[in-house]
């Protein structure tokens, strides 16, 4: 061990500390001895790569895990020698090594087997120490900013929650006029998988976050500031096929799915998982898109083709359940490992779109809390920072089946904004900029959302009805300042507070039912 008399494993942590542009080189060296790269939150992005070894030292074999630290990288300042600090601290300080042990101690006896598992699991912990000991990362504060990838409306009230904690702004969208200019100090105008256009962003930024974007973006920004909730968590979540490795390696129950590539595939997923079936493409696509449904035999013909994604391509396809009903949980996680979950959201879908959210759900607090503590493993086990939603499916039997997951605030969570003490996109600032997460205590009994979709043609937005709307009890409207209205585009939405949550969403359907455009 490097600390004498305290227990370890059979494995040595090599740090490799290089400059940013000799990282390929020196993780090709250790490729030609024999390293291979590992995978996980650790290992990502190839810029920080992690990679596994071993020797043979009188017959006993260790495991090596290189840790390739590039020097000067702002989304990780100092690794090295804050490694070697803490390193330092433990052989000094004997009463801080005794901790650390009975920490290892309560991992093992936990049945945690995983080099993986163990190591997120004494994350809290560690950097919990290290804030004791005066070397942990300090938060981003005033005038820190935020970069924010997308300027929809979860940019937008995500910026809102940053102006009053103090922070700037600064958003990527390609459209000048996207909700969230108008709450932006900046806007850099360009598609939201322009990697140089992020740059741009990224230059004048502290942190980055999202909205919605892909992997391939998120993963080039890595390597020069931290990129929240990290882009692990982005890739899994933005792979429809990895997300479900990922949820069966957790425990986690899912449809009964196959990854298939072409119509041969697809007709033997029909036979085998039995129909109807959904069809879905492995990236990209949100409220519905880039899915199909095949109900009969004849719907596997051409199936691909309708779904936009030709032979070859592995795409999902997965037997579609009768559920009792739709859920989600909102889960934030801080930088110290720490993390808080919102009440259990019970949610109604239209074509793939969300029109309501209701909570807390009418479900047994058992259930409730099975759905938290698995949002809270799936966070953890994705080493987030910041906001993981997961959408689950309540079976007849009472069990809890994940649909998906989506690495950030959610339309489901708009609730918290007034009914919870701190809602999910103050939190989530607090979270990315290494502030301690708030309360999650409600702030009424009931609590309801519903969205304002767009009607009829596209055409110039000009809300009616706000006076009748905002002339009911406990209601809040938000728009999301979108020049254009057209069929069931999110233009806004409502909520309301009340005793319970039946009370609180009759309120907010009656609010919502007021709003409308002009023609």
């Amino acid at each position: 061990s490097a600390v004498p008399g305290l227990p370890g494993k059979n494995v040595v942590d090599l740090g490799i500390d290089v400059a940013q542009d000799d990282v390929p080189g020196v993780t090709a060296l250790l490729e030609d001895l024999g390293f291979e790269r590992t995978t996980g939150p650790r290992a990502f992005p190839p810029t920080r790569p992690l990679l596994d070894g071993a020797m043979d030292v009188d017959g006993r074999v260790y495991r090596i895990h290189a840790h390739v630290h590039p020097r000067g990288n702002r989304a990780f300042p100092d690794e090295h020698a804050r490694d070697l600090a803490f390193r330092d601290a433990l052989r000094a300080d004997p009463a801080l090594r005794e901790e650390y042990a009975a920490r290892k101690r309560a991992i093992q006896a936990g049945g945690v087997t995983s080099t993986m598992r163990y190591s997120l699991a004494k994350t809290e912990w560690i950097r919990g120490a290290l804030a004791r000991l005066g070397i942990a990362d300090p938060p981003f504060v005033r005038p820190a900013t935020i970069g924010i990838l997308g300027g929809g409306q979860l940019g937008r009230m995500l910026g809102l929650a940053a102006r009053e904690l103090g922070y700037r702004i600064a958003v990527l969208d390609p459209d000048s006029a996207c909700p969230a200019a108008a709450v932006a100090d900046r806007v850099v105008v360009g598609r939201y998988d322009n990697v140089e256009a992020a740059r741009e962003l990224s230059a004048g930024a502290d942190v980055v976050t999202l909205e919605l974007v892909g992997f391939d973006v998120m993963g080039a920004l890595d390597a020069e500031l931290p990129v929240r909730p990290g882009v692990y968590g982005v890739f899994v979540t933005g792979n429809r096929l990895e997300e479900r490795r990922f949820l069966e390696s957790e425990g986690a129950a899912v449809a009964p799915w196959r990854e298939v590539h072409d119509e041969a595939e697809l007709a033997m997923a029909a036979i085998e998982l039995g129909l109807p079936l959904r069809l879905k493409a492995a990236t990209g696509g949100y409220d519905g898109r880039s899915q199909i449904r095949v109900a009969e035999p004849s719907d596997v013909r051409g199936a691909l083709g309708r779904l936009g994604r030709p032979d070859g391509e592995a795409v999902l396809a997965e037997r579609e359940l009768a559920f009792e009903a739709e859920l989600s949980v909102v889960c934030s996680r801080g930088v110290d490992g720490r993390a808080t979950t919102f009440p259990v959201a019970r949610n109604a879908h239209d074509a793939g779109i969300l029109v309501e959210s209701v909570a807390p759900a009418a479900i047994p607090g058992a259930t409730a809390s099975r759905a938290a503590a698995l949002a809270t493993q799936l966070a953890e086990a994705l080493d987030m920072v910041g906001t993981l939603t997961i959408e689950l499916f309540l079976m007849a039997d009472g069990s809890l089946v994940v649909n998906e997951l989506a690495p950030r605030v959610h339309n489901s969570g708009h609730w918290t904004i007034e009914g919870i003490t701190t809602s999910q996109f103050e939190q989530h600032v607090r979270a990315i900029c290494g502030l301690p997460l708030g309360s999650v205590e409600p702030r009424a009994g009931g609590m309801a959302t519903v969205n304002i979709l767009g009607t009829g043609v596209d055409r110039e937005a000009h809300p009616t009805g706000l006076a009748s709307a905002l002339s009911m009890p406990d209601i809040h409207l938000h728009l999301y300042d979108k020049r254009r209205v057209f069929e069931r585009r999110k233009m806004g939405h409502v909520t309301a507070l009340a005793a319970t949550p039946d009370e609180a969403l009759a309120r907010a359907r009656a609010a919502a039912r007021e709003i409308g455009w002009e023609t």
